[in-house]
């Protein structure tokens, strides 16, 4: 994503083109209301051609979705979703920009208000990148789980101190003691505190099931594939559980087997 002074450069420079004929010298730069999913301000850009005004992101949502998955490329269901949208809100995608030309009786704040909404419904579809790659990465652990002969359950309900219900992603029995095991996956940097929190929290509230003679033992283990991971994010759910990593799969079996 392009940085405030790179946008600026960008305005200034009267040689930038987009590859084609078409010559793309924004005339204004403007900050809508609406973000994208990490907190990042939608800025759009208005171009005054031959008396018409064209508004277009510049290929910024796009570049958006693309810097939070490793995947290089998007599925054809997401490239659906991804037209549907702008047909939904009469927009042309054109080398990866979003388009909308302010048409006669059109007011330009109309075509910006219908370009942003298209920018924030396109930007959701991160998460339904987010839920594939958990999904992607607890079916691997199940896999390794019964390779190693590990019996286990998936995605249990527990019940915490506060009412609140939990899903956790694996129950697992080993023959000295269970494990409740949540995995943190997340190709977004800026979205692995909260993955933290939210597995911190639920640790807090399930944490009566530590207590007993059949106490679980809670293991967080941290899809470390991918380069998203502070080392705060492991200090963070220490006190609360035994933390692994998915880049050390034998050591995660070590620990659910262990006896002390």
């Amino acid at each position: 994503m392009l940085t405030d002074v790179e946008f600026s450069a960008l305005l200034d420079d009267r040689t930038k083109r987009i590859p084609g004929d078409i010559l793309w010298l924004p005339d204004e730069r403007v900050r809508t209301p609406f973000l994208y999913p990490d907190g990042d301000n939608i800025d759009l850009f208005v171009q005054i051609k031959d008396g018409i005004a064209i508004v277009s992101d510049l290929g910024e949502t796009l570049r958006w979705l693309r810097s939070q998955t490793l995947s290089p490329r998007r599925t054809p269901k997401q490239n659906a979703l991804i037209a549907d949208a702008c047909i939904t809100h009469g927009i042309e995608l054109f080398k990866g920009m979003l388009v909308a030309r302010c048409k006669p009786g059109d007011s330009v704040a109309t075509v910006i208000m219908r370009v942003a909404q298209a920018c924030l419904r396109i930007s959701d579809l991160w998460f339904t990148f987010r839920t594939r790659a958990v999904e992607s990465v607890n079916d691997e652990v199940g896999d390794f789980l019964s390779e190693r002969q590990l019996p286990f359950e998936r995605r249990p309900k527990l019940v915490g101190r506060s009412g609140r219900g939990w899903t956790v992603d694996f129950h697992v029995m080993a023959p000295a003691h269970g494990s409740l095991v949540s995995v943190l996956s997340t190709g977004s940097r800026s979205t692995a505190r909260a993955v933290a929190e939210h597995v911190l929290a639920a640790w807090f509230d399930l944490n009566h099931f530590t207590a007993g003679p059949e106490a679980l033992r809670f293991v967080s283990l941290f899809d470390d594939t991918a380069d998203v991971w502070s080392p705060e994010d492991f200090i963070l759910l220490e006190p609360l559980s035994t933390v692994t990593r998915w880049s050390q799969p034998d050591v995660f079996a070590d620990v659910l087997a262990d006896a002390a």
